[in-house]
């Protein structure tokens, strides 16, 4: 049995891999900075990434076969700056330390970084070859992270991903898609955003660690790829799309307090270097996903 470790395991993208990883006949390992919940997907260790010999520790244990590195602050507007790095940049290069030095080298590393890192490049699609240009701190924190990795690439099985924007049911509503269907599952009669003529590439989780997984059972080794449907849709698609679902139509406002200085407005990915590497896979639709979340009690 191939055993699988997974950092940030019981978070929204961590919940969902493991859950694929076990399906797919893993023995699922879960690492995180605090006491995991007990579930059927096997055993749990707790350890910062800041904690080096922690890691050492961990990695000299269970000797993984393949490791998945989730575990990163994510959400853009997080307040505290130097959380966003310390966690992002120093606690990613602390795990590829601690997985050189544990004495075993799994046969496969995917390194979750984002499509962030692209800003506010002006292309249609973007694709892995385009200049990265990134407007915020969190995606600065990713940029830095990838370069940190790629000074690791001759001596670990690296693969990085840069997944576009996704959703799905549990994912945390300070999140845009889940805060849009909460308010429609609660019949609220405003729902204020921020800006309202962003464009995004919008996929379901499940999709994403379908493609993470395949990744994982692929020969491909020291290259990045984005994660993406390849489609844009604008806020008001998802909110024309959330109408009809529900028969019911919210107020729109936007509120300044929501709109971000350094927003990227359009980001849209090009995932053709990924299906040469896997393989295409269908997707899951926006209206699918949104469905789903807006039908779980």
């Amino acid at each position: 049995m191939t055993t699988a470790l997974i950092t940030g395991a019981n978070g929204f993208t961590g919940r969902f891999l493991s859950q694929e990883l076990a399906r797919s006949g893993y023995d699922v390992i879960r690492l995180g900075s605090r006491p995991l919940p007990d579930d059927a997907s096997g055993q749990s260790y707790t350890c910062d990434l800041l904690d080096r010999d922690g890691l050492i520790s961990v990695f000299a244990k269970v000797r993984p076969d393949v490791v998945i590195h989730l575990a990163a602050i994510a959400f853009v507007a997080h307040g505290d700056v130097d959380a966003i790095y310390r966690t992002n940049v120093v606690g990613t290069r602390n795990l590829l330390e601690a997985i050189s030095r544990s004495g075993h080298i799994p046969r496969s590393i995917l390194l979750a970084s984002s499509a962030n890192i692209y800003g506010n490049t002006v292309a249609e699609f973007l694709d892995e070859t385009i200049n990265p240009a990134p407007a915020n701190d969190y995606a600065v924190s990713k940029l830095a992270m990838e370069y940190m990795a790629r000074l690791w690439f001759d001596q670990l099985p690296i693969t990085i991903v840069r997944p576009f924007n996704y959703t799905g049911v549990g994912q945390a509503i300070n999140f845009l898609i889940p805060k849009i269907v909460d308010h429609f599952k609660r019949r609220l009669p405003v729902l204020e955003l921020g800006n309202l003529d962003v464009i995004r590439d919008f996929s379901d989780v499940r999709s994403v660690v379908n493609r993470y997984r395949l990744l994982l059972e692929s020969e491909v080794r020291g290259e990045t790829f984005n994660v993406c449907s390849g489609q844009g849709h604008t806020l008001m698609e998802v909110i024309d799309i959330m109408e009809r679902l529900s028969g019911y139509r919210p107020e729109i406002r936007v509120n300044p307090a929501f709109v971000r200085a350094n927003e990227v407005h359009r980001l849209i990915g090009s995932r053709a270097k990924l299906d040469a590497a896997i393989g295409s896979v269908p997707d899951i639709s926006l209206e699918h996903t949104l469905h789903w979340m807006l039908s779980d009690s």
